[in-house]
């Protein structure tokens, strides 16, 4: 009798795992399908529907609600049997039911909570104007450990249609419902995660876009400031490369013509990279411009730079290279606390006689080239410009002899990295200017070609500008 009784209690509790199970399966394939759809927003409310349907067919019941309970018991949401209550009546139900109410005493003590008979249990609670009668009820939590996730109230118009093996059923099905409301709930959050990225992936890439447009502008109206046209000038021959590492660049080059038929020849780099650079460049540039011939330098005080070669081709081939010592001192006065400085060459060439007087300021030496190889290097004659006032700046003075070429470039060059992190250096320079090319231009594209034989695939770190003139030979 008793084996009998055993086999009994084996069957039902088998046939409730089964029918767990099926819930679960169901309550999963929803999940899916709902996921899949195209109304995400609304999958934990119609998740929600599908179980209290699925809840009250497998209980046979009338009629059914189910809340969704946050840590601290709060009703977050919700499905009501009632026809469209309004919000206010709404609020109103979920405080008599979670007050006094059965969903209240399952909140308060985390168990089932079986009313048989609705006339002889002081759990239940008849509402105002309530549409139907109730007869029995049924209330499950749903329990994720010790935390309570949300209560399903099932409904029946019969007294003592619930009873405790439909209980034990819905008991082992409440742990697969709150296994599927909670991957509901975490899917809903990730899905606010993923719109809320995919939105700030929009403004982004809408920045992104107004910032590149920006930046475009930013890089034509630096080239704008590189001399579009080069002086032609017969007997001489001048050519530039450059090569900017981002959209705009600290280098910069010029060629311009100055008072007396002279030429003004310019190669610089300025500290940094990046738009603070490309700023300080178009100063750097507007400055030597104004300071070498486009005002007049009477009366201005400049205090570091010197003559020291005999001035017979008149104080303006030398007073031209004061632009470097009037922009050393604006920079350095004005926008000393930036810490923006330049190496700056700065030459001013007569073309009659070859004849160049000049200023280094920190930058790499030039180097004037024969056939015969390297002839001079036009070494440092005072400190780079604009970061310290007061500075003194030595002018010197070389020829440029038919036949030569003055050539500079900066550091963009020769610190060029390839992909064995190896410089290209001073020494594949070398070995180039040994043959060298019978125009300036012929040499710029050969330097060209083994500096970016070099780089390969590698990243460009740094601005890269050459400069070449030539001074034809005589016939």
């Amino acid at each position: 009798m008793k084996d009998t009784e055993k086999l009994k209690q084996e069957i039902t509790r088998l046939k409730s795992e089964k029918a767990a199970l099926q819930v679960q399966s169901r309550l999963l394939d929803n999940f899916v399908n709902f996921a899949r759809s195209s109304a995400k927003e609304r999958l934990l409310t119609r998740l929600l529907q599908k179980t209290l349907e699925i809840s009250a067919e497998l209980t046979a019941a009338d009629k059914g609600s189910l809340f969704l309970l946050d840590a601290d018991g709060a009703v977050t949401d919700g499905i009501l049997t009632r026809v469209d209550p309004s919000p206010e009546q709404r609020s109103r139900i979920i405080g008599q039911v979670f007050d006094k109410g059965l969903a209240g005493w399952v909140r308060q003590n985390h168990k089932l909570g079986l009313i048989v008979d609705t006339r002889n249990d002081d759990r239940w609670v008849n509402l105002p104007n309530q549409p139907y009668t109730v007869g029995s009820a049924l209330a499950v939590p749903i329990l994720k450990g010790e935390e309570l996730l949300g209560i399903i109230t099932l409904l029946h118009e019969q007294p003592e249609h619930f009873n405790q093996d439909g209980a034990d059923l819905m008991q082992i099905t409440a742990a697969q419902i709150g296994s599927a409301l909670e991957n509901a709930k975490l899917y809903s959050k990730l899905n606010e995660s993923y719109r809320s990225l995919e939105k700030a992936k929009l403004e982004i890439e809408t920045y992104s876009k107004a910032l590149d447009k920006e930046m475009a502008k930013g890089k034509k109206i630096q080239r704008d400031f590189l001399p579009r046209k080069i002086p032609r000038i017969p007997g001489w021959e001048i050519a530039f490369d450059f090569h900017p590492a981002r959209q705009v660049s600290g280098d910069f080059y010029d060629a311009f013509m100055l008072p007396e038929n002279l030429l003004g020849l310019v190669i610089a780099d300025v500290c940094d990279k990046g738009v603070g650079s490309a700023l300080f460049m178009a100063l750097f540039r507007s400055l030597i411009r104004v300071f070498s011939g486009k005002i007049n330098l009477e009366g201005l005080s400049v205090p570091g730079t010197t003559k020291t070669e005999p001035d017979s081709h008149g104080d303006y081939f030398y007073e031209a290279l004061n632009a470097i010592s009037l922009t050393n001192e604006y920079i350095a006065g004005e926008h000393g606390e930036e810490g923006m400085f330049a190496t700056m060459f700065f030459g001013v060439v007569d073309p009659r006689t070859g004849k160049m007087a000049y200023v280094n300021g920190g930058h790499e030496p030039l180097l004037i080239v024969s056939q015969s190889g390297v002839k001079k290097s036009l070494k440092s004659t005072g400190p780079v410009v604009g970061m310290i006032p007061g500075m003194e700046y030595q002018v010197k003075l070389i020829t440029i002899e038919p036949g030569d070429m003055l050539i500079g470039f900066t550091d963009g060059v020769t610190e060029a990295m390839s992909p064995q992190q190896e410089l290209f250096g001073k020494k594949r320079i070398s070995t180039l200017l040994e043959n060298l090319p019978s125009t300036a231009s012929e040499l710029i594209e050969q330097l060209k070609l083994e500096l970016f034989k070099h780089i390969d695939n590698a990243p460009q770190f740094d601005d890269i500008t050459i400069l070449a003139v030539r001074r034809e030979a005589q016939e």
